[in-house]
């Protein structure tokens, strides 16, 4: 009797949730949010959002881009800007500005204040640091108002992973959630890292989330992105601290 083919996993891809209520709001991001409520305040129609990778900077601008029923745009991708936009209430999200061809990015700005758009940029680093080429848009840069979104809070952290588990139907239970928070970095690209890592794993093996899938995330995540310092330190006493605990 032969043995049934095996199943393998289906790629899927997680779409984020870009909703409004999905945002996750925090003191880290207030002076964020209280910004973007306040468009008619923005000096001359432009503001910026920056702030480390993951922490909400895409979300918010989806979130202010339909509100405004206006324009989302990827800064990697604006290679080319060659029609005007035209007079019109919806402003224009730009995301990883600091990543767009100058000379359309210039353009691009430029449009959004004939037209009397509004113009929303978001990047890692505030314009004012970027190494602009263009003496025009350095100077336009330099005048943006930029605002941060701090350091996520703990709550803000538990509260991510919470969500991202869910988004993907995965089952984790709460003592391994925890475990995950107090040996991750505590930042929230590397608990978007680990939920997609996790939800990966899951798929591929069949197998229900455990410690020692946790763990295994861990160190794959100290292999591929060089934590250092109390970081590492934390991944290298993962080990130790569960000698003797069974990986439920």
């Amino acid at each position: 009797m032969t043995a049934p083919p095996r199943q393998l996993p289906l790629p899927f891809r997680h779409e984020p949730d870009y909703h409004h209520a999905a945002f996750l709001e925090d003191a880290s991001n207030a002076a964020a949010l209280a910004w973007l409520g306040n468009t008619a305040a923005w000096p001359a129609g432009r503001l910026a959002v920056w702030g480390e990778a993951g922490c909400g900077k895409t979300h918010l601008l989806h979130r202010w881009a339909g509100e405004q029923s206006g324009l989302y745009v990827s800064g990697a991708a604006l290679r080319a800007w060659p029609d005007p936009l035209g007079p019109g209430a919806g402003g224009v999200a730009i995301d990883d500005a600091d990543q767009a061809a100058e000379e359309p990015l210039l353009h691009l700005l430029n449009d959004c204040a004939e037209a009397g758009r509004p113009a929303l940029l978001a990047a890692v680093t505030p314009p004012a640091r970027w190494p602009i080429r263009l003496p025009d848009l350095a100077s336009r840069l330099r005048a943006v108002t930029a605002v941060r979104i701090g350091p996520a809070e703990d709550a803000l952290l538990r509260a991510l992973l919470l969500r991202l588990l869910r988004e993907r139907q995965l089952a984790v239970p709460e003592a391994v959630q925890e475990w995950l928070l107090r040996h991750l970095p505590r930042t929230p690209q590397a608990v978007r890292e680990a939920a997609a890592r996790l939800d990966r794993l899951a798929l591929a093996t069949g197998a229900r989330v455990t410690r020692a899938t946790a763990l295994g995330v861990i160190e794959s995540l100290a292999e591929d992105t060089g934590l250092h310092g109390d970081e590492i330190n934390a991944h290298r006493e993962v080990a130790p601290s569960l000698a003797g605990m069974p990986l439920l």
